[in-house]
């Protein structure tokens, strides 16, 4: 008994069979599609969506950054734009469906550095906060313990000790007001003194940390 064909055809000199996994790519090319599924494709466009509308956030240095580069169109930061400028909800909605559309148009490339950039930034923000927590707690750890200005010296020795001890001791008699007067809004909660304590406690944290980051990347 003779043996029954396959169906198929040749590509290049290749015999197809009907139903392989060769044939079911051939025919996927044809129509222009990929092998993601319906659900993958929803879920992708989602994913742009969330992402072109995180655009609306990022800093303008690095907005900069990537248009220089080449990752960001200047037609997608025009729409990012406007988006900020819309007011009305459904106005803002059809504006961010647009952002998404053209985010869909990216290489996988560009979507990528968009990716980090928007990390970068959120890395910088809790870097940010946790330098801003830090610095309260060493104003009022100086404060409220004079010992705590030797340890302060010592593990920030570039810090003027001279201006720090003038602060404190300007922060502590202004907190020395009594409640009474606080309620009748004689005076302020909190000094002057109190807050330039905190922001130079803060710009030395910032700098010294900033410091080591470079030290450690050139390393």
């Amino acid at each position: 008994m003779a043996k029954k064909l396959k169906k198929g055809y040749f590509v290049r000199g290749q015999f197809v069979a009907e139903g392989s996994e060769l044939d079911l790519e051939l025919k996927r090319e044809l129509k222009g599609t990929d092998s993601l599924s319906k659900t993958d494709l929803k879920r992708e466009s989602s994913e742009l969506q969330t992402l072109g509308e995180s655009l609306l956030t990022l800093r303008q240095d690095l907005v900069d950054k990537l248009s220089s580069a080449g990752h960001l169109p200047e037609i997608l930061i025009e729409a990012v734009e406007q988006a900020k400028k819309i007011t009305n909800f459904e106005g803002k909605r059809r504006q961010l469906q647009y952002v998404g559309k053209l985010m869909r148009k990216l290489d996988e490339e560009d979507v990528q550095v968009l990716r980090a950039s928007l990390e970068e930034q959120e890395s910088g923000s809790v870097h940010e906060t946790q330098m801003l927590h830090l610095a309260e707690t060493w104003r009022e750890r100086l404060l409220q313990d004079d010992a705590t200005l030797e340890q302060w010296h010592l593990s920030h020795p570039s810090c003027d000790l001279q201006e720090l001890r003038a602060l404190i001791r300007q922060a502590r008699r202004d907190n020395k007001t009594q409640p009474s007067d606080i309620s009748k809004g004689l005076v302020q909660r909190q000094g002057k003194a109190y807050r330039e304590l905190f922001q130079m406690l803060k710009e030395h944290l910032v700098t010294e940390t900033s410091h080591e980051t470079k030290n450690t990347t050139e390393d």
